[in-house]
């Protein structure tokens, strides 16, 4: 199973693993542990991370960047607005309203959405992951901001399953960031409490959370965030400022440039980091534009002057945090700092100031949100045992719902009238269950909506849930309990429906205890409030499955009623029965089922089509490699292997491939590369083999020799080790050893009558299988261990020793004289054969062999 951990970064995106040692964050094919999140489309393939970055430049219309920004948001939204003045590729209206991004791919003019775009990033990081790993890769906690949206929660989901993982969690990069911090603490206090603040300022966002930790528990007490202020927004008053200097000094208007506007752009972010730790620092950019060398120059104070509208909106996240959890600046113990874009020394400055204290860069500035992300995902898998530490997340959204009065209300003229109930307050615990009765005699729906939306800048309906069909039996109003879900991912759903009814049943006195039990066990949950304007229609209480779940609270106040008081009395001939009620979903802005398995469809078929090209560039190369390696062999190591015709006619051949393959060979199949290939290697691979053979020849040829050599020696001496094997075996190994002999110096004579340049008679193959045969019929004779000694007839042993055959056996250390792997230098040392040692045929290094 795997663990891991992905940051899904504006810029940049890591990959982080769980191992037995600890987490790591993995590498990509550049061996850099961050990898770009662009996806650039060429003629005939998709370029993704770190091999998109590359064609950026290139081709800078066909690549999209800044998918997270894109992600989940109708194209009205006036941050995307502001985002695509600033992007070098179209982006247009759908015609569900959402965002089309524009780009041409195999020939053709093509619109992505921005979920199949984050797609192809997820994909990108799963082929890293499972290369690291060697294992397919398919459970992931995926790290989000906090400030996303339901629908960009579901949206990220949708993406993670056209790429063909499953999150086990999407988890806020905020309580990321505070798990990797805190669980590594062995110095946490049991009872008291430390507050630590994370600031997190990324590429394009501001996030700030207020975690309390004690012993192996961490609770997030507050979010704050501003969406829109990030390391870019320092670079763009950059880009702005020497854009104009540039049309000022040198007449030349970058904006009407897509390409030198990435290049500007990629010059003030350099810039940008130099100016973190220096005074001051030149922009030079060669050939920017209309074939122009531009120079500039600013100093840090300038451009902190420059940058006051954006350095004066930090301190609003950090006043709302602080706020939302009730506490001041002094019951701060510390406070941390990362993200790629906290690293602005005003920054530094201004927190510095607010908090009164410095912060502190005791984590990875970049790395500890993917750490943070695989953490979780081992603490959710059932694969690691990680350190008890519970996690308490809190969502930073007040979500409610909304239904219409009931059919017996509109006699008083409340029937129009649109009633809600907050079901999950902000700061609400993740997950979390509530459960609601309502009271209808037929199918009826349900909203799901954000209660506050001044700052979140989307429409307030998330969702519509309809229940029903379903029939009351006693034709009155049914009491229908609908169980509302707030799940790891920061999604709302109504997960059921289920409607109950008492059952009038006879049964005997001993028994009606247990219908009570039942009845009572339904109707006396935890009752919290009342969820109805008019008190009279739904009741909402925590659901018992749920512990987390916190108590929900009325908008309007209104006084807690509790359910069936006088169920108790009619408890023992009553039985409550649970009947499920269909439940149907619709999603404002939601992917359909159908148009996401067609999106997984397009994306196999891409990730096909890539898949094919990388696989064509190969054996391209492989051709071009094989010719250049072939004609500086034909002329070094092969040339005492081949005549000088065949050396003409193949080199020959060798540059007509070349020059086909830079001209009319530039761009063909996968097959006809695989064909050129075989083709040179029919003429190429005689020459290869006579070359390898003569190499291989030599030593194999001294192996059976000396093998020979050493079994006869054993075989005819006199040694009182050798006493006990039979004269007539003996003479079997000198036989063996013999036609050995005399089949070896038949071969080497033809083998040496030929020429190097033509087919050897003698192969290496042939000889390393004769010693090996040799060895496996001498071997067990010239090995044979001595008989045991006869045992004594005279008093009885008292202890019995173990039989020397075993022991011997037991001594005897093992000998290698498989010959099947090819070596060039036979180092090996013999000794003499015996019974109590065993006989090393394997030729030594001096070729001296010693008794």
């Amino acid at each position: 199973m795997s663990v891991v951990g992905f940051d899904l970064g504006n810029e940049n995106c890591l990959v982080a693993v769980a191992r037995q040692r600890g987490i790591d964050v993995v590498l990509n094919d550049e061996s850099k542990r961050e990898t770009p999140a662009i996806v650039c489309f060429g003629e005939k393939q998709r370029f993704i991370g770190t091999a998109g970055a590359a064609s950026l430049m290139m081709n800078p219309k066909n690549s999209i960047s800044q998918i997270k920004r894109l992600i989940g948001k109708k194209f009205s939204d006036p941050e995307l607005q502001s985002d695509i003045k600033t992007l070098p590729f179209l982006v247009t209206e759908g015609p569900d309203g959402f965002p089309l991004i524009h780009a041409r791919y195999l020939g053709e003019q093509r619109a992505f959405t921005p979920t199949q775009l984050l797609a192809m990033v997820l994909s990108n990081l799963k082929s890293i992951a499972e290369k690291n790993l060697n294992i397919a890769v398919v459970d992931c906690c995926i790290g989000i901001p906090v400030y996303f949206t339901d629908l960009q929660r579901r949206a990220v989901i949708d993406a993670a399953t056209i790429a063909g993982l499953h999150p086990l969690r999407l988890f806020h990069e905020t309580t990321a960031t505070a798990l990797a911090y805190g669980i590594y603490k062995t110095d946490l206090p049991e009872n008291d409490q430390i507050n630590v603040a994370f600031i997190d300022i990324g590429h394009a966002d501001m996030q700030v959370c207020v975690a309390g930790f004690k012993k192996g528990q961490l609770k997030i007490l507050s979010h704050a965030y501003d969406r829109s202020l990030g390391g870019r927004d320092f670079d763009e008053v950059l880009f702005k400022h020497f854009a104009a200097k540039f049309k000022e000094e040198y007449k030349i208007d970058v904006y009407q440039n897509a390409r030198a506007c990435l290049r500007l752009r990629a010059a003030c972010e350099k810039l940008k980091k130099v100016l973190s730790a220096n005074p001051e620092a030149p922009l030079n950019i060669e050939c920017l534009m209309d074939e122009k060398d531009v120079r500039g120059f600013i100093k840090r104070e300038e451009f902190e002057q420059t940058s006051v509208p954006i350095l004066e909106r930090v301190k609003a996240p950090l006043e709302k945090a602080l706020a939302e959890a009730g506490l001041t600046v002094d019951n701060i113990h510390s406070v941390e700092v990362v993200g790629s874009g906290s690293r602005v020394p005003a920054i530094i400055k201004i927190l510095t100031d607010f908090f009164g204290k410095e912060p502190r860069r005791t984590m990875n500035a970049s790395e500890c949100v993917a750490r943070g992300c695989a953490l979780e995902c081992a603490i959710l898998s059932p694969t690691f045992k990680v350190r008890e530490f519970q996690v308490n997340d809190s969502f930073p959204f007040s979500i409610a719902l909304s239904w219409k009065g009931s059919a017996s209300d509109s006699q008083n003229g409340a029937a129009d009238n649109q009633q809600r109930t907050l079901v999950f307050p902000k700061g609400n615990p993740v997950p979390s269950t509530k459960a609601l009765t309502f009271f209808r005699t037929g199918t009826f729906s349900v909203d799901v909506i954000y209660s506050e939306v001044n700052d979140l800048q989307v429409p307030a309906q998330i969702s519509t849930y309809t229940i029903g069909p379903f029939q009351s039996t006693n034709g009155e109003r049914a009491k229908i309990k609908v169980k509302v879900r707030l799940n790891l991912h920061g999604i709302v759903s109504v997960e059921a429906a289920t409607m109950l009814e008492e059952e009038e049943i006879e049964v005997p006195v001993s028994a009606a205890k247990e219908p009570q039990k039942e009845a009572v066990k339904m109707d006396t949950d935890e009752t919290t409030n009342v969820s109805s304007s008019g008190g009279s229609d739904v009741n909402m209480h925590d659901d018992k499955n749920t512990p987390e779940g916190s108590g929900g609270g009325t908008e309007n106040g209104a006084p807690g009623v509790q359910m069936d008081t006088d169920a108790k009395a009619e408890a023992p001939k009553k039985k409550v029965k649970k009947t499920n009620v269909p439940v149907t979903e619709l999603v404002y802005g939601g992917m359909l089922a159908a148009d996401l398995q067609k999106a997984v469809e397009k994306e196999f078929e891409m990730a096909l089509q890539d898949r094919v090209m990388e696989e064509t560039k190969d054996k391209k190369n492989a051709v071009e490699a094989y010719v250049y390696d072939m004609r500086n062999k034909l002329h070094d190591k092969y040339r005492d292997f081949v005549t000088d015709a065949e050396s003409e006619e193949l080199i020959a051949k060798l540059q007509e491939v070349e020059d086909w393959l830079y001209e009319d060979g530039e761009d063909e199949t996968k097959g006809v590369y695989v064909a050129k290939l075989e083709e040179l290697k029919k003429q190429g691979d005689p020459i290869e083999e006579r070359y390898k053979e003569y190499t291989e020849r030599g030593p194999a040829i001294d192996q059976l020799s000396y093998c020979i050599n050493s079994f006869r020696e054993a075989a005819l001496s006199k040694d009182p080790r050798f006493d006990h094997i039979d004269e007539a075996e003996k003479q079997k190994v000198i036989n063996e050893c013999t036609a050995g002999e005399a089949w070896l110096r038949e071969k080497k004579q033809q083998q040496e009558a030929c020429s190097k340049q033509t087919t050897p008679v003698l192969l290496s193959a042939d000889v390393k299988r004769k010693a090996e045969t040799l060895d496996r019929l001498c071997r067990p004779i010239m090995t044979k261990p001595k008989p045991p000694p006869a045992k004594p007839q005279t008093s009885p042993p008292t202890e019995t020793p173990a039989p020397q055959s075993q022991a011997s056996d037991e001594q005897q250390p093992k000998v290698d004289t498989e010959m099947g792997d090819q070596t060039t230098d036979a180092d090996a040392q013999a000794t003499a054969p015996s019974s109590d040692e065993p006989m090393e045929t394997d030729k030594p290094e001096d070729a001296n062999p010693t008794a």
